[in-house]
């Protein structure tokens, strides 16, 4: 995990997905550039086995894929190919939505929202390059894929990626799905791993232990400041998602939690260098 001066380290949420579409380089650009010590972005793989950046499992909703392929409903990235996916356009509908009003604010000035028409959909290997350029951190969630022939593959192309990109020390990978934390495991012991989870893991740490994990993901509602505290002392990392508002960072800071993930890393940074 890297480290701040706060020692709470800001992970920027699909990147500053408040300000830049979700899940893009645009997004880590302005995470990197409102100070986030990290980003998290989502994994997924297409139908030719190349793995994309992308946190839905239909297109729909972040892209324009209902206009270029209308007859593909339900727009699943795991029927398209990467030839598909890079004739989509994953930033406009950010422009057209504003979905945390921050355009309409005047937050976002006109010259960088035009920028985003025709944002491309990343491969994973971009992102980890710009993350590696910029000796920056990244956490990889490997997006459940059980219902589909990319579970079987998935996690062993993320963790090959990794290693050929030599970004090891640069990455932490996490998902809800134990198993992949495991397959993880099984292939490099060595890449740490982080366990998340949206509702009430009774003992913690055993699940920690079982997976051989490094840290600890919970959602912001199934946060106990008791098992922040047992999961610290044993060693562990605790990264809470998703914090948006000060006033809860603000409780976590104080609870002593490691990480806070937010969609609003320019306002945790403010927060913790005042």
């Amino acid at each position: 995990m890297p480290a701040n001066d706060s020692k709470v380290t800001i992970i920027a949420h699909r990147g500053a997905r408040s300000i830049a579409p979700e899940n893009t380089i645009s997004a880590a650009k302005r995470a990197f550039e409102n100070h986030a010590d990290g980003w998290e972005l989502d994994v997924a793989m297409s139908v030719d086995g190349e793995l994309v950046v992308l946190h839905d499992d239909t297109l729909e909703r972040t892209s324009n894929v209902a206009e270029v392929f209308p007859d593909r409903s339900p727009w699943s990235v795991n029927n398209f190919t990467l030839e598909d996916l890079k004739k989509l356009d994953v930033g406009s509908w950010f422009v057209d939505s504003d979905p945390f009003d921050q355009i309409a604010q005047g937050i976002v000035p006109p010259e960088i929202v035009n920028e985003y028409v025709g944002e491309p959909i990343p491969m994973l290997r971009e992102a980890l390059i710009y993350t590696k350029d910029n000796q920056w951190w990244v956490n990889i969630e490997i997006k459940d894929a059980s219902e589909t022939p990319a579970d079987a593959v998935i996690v062993s192309k993320v963790v090959a990626l990794v290693e050929e990109l030599d970004i090891q020390d640069q990455v932490l990978i996490s998902s809800f799905n134990m198993e992949y934390l495991k397959q993880v495991k099984s292939i490099n012991k060595d890449l740490p791993t982080g366990v998340l989870v949206n509702k009430i893991i009774m003992d913690p740490l055993a699940l920690m232990k079982e997976l051989d994990a490094q840290a600890f993901h919970p959602g912001m509602k199934v946060t106990y400041e008791k098992q922040v505290k047992l999961l610290l002392e044993e060693g562990y990392a605790v990264n809470v998602w998703t914090v948006n508002e000060e006033s809860d960072m603000q409780k976590l800071i104080e609870m002593g939690v490691t990480g806070i993930i937010t969609d609003y890393p320019q306002r945790a940074f403010t927060l913790l260098n005042p």
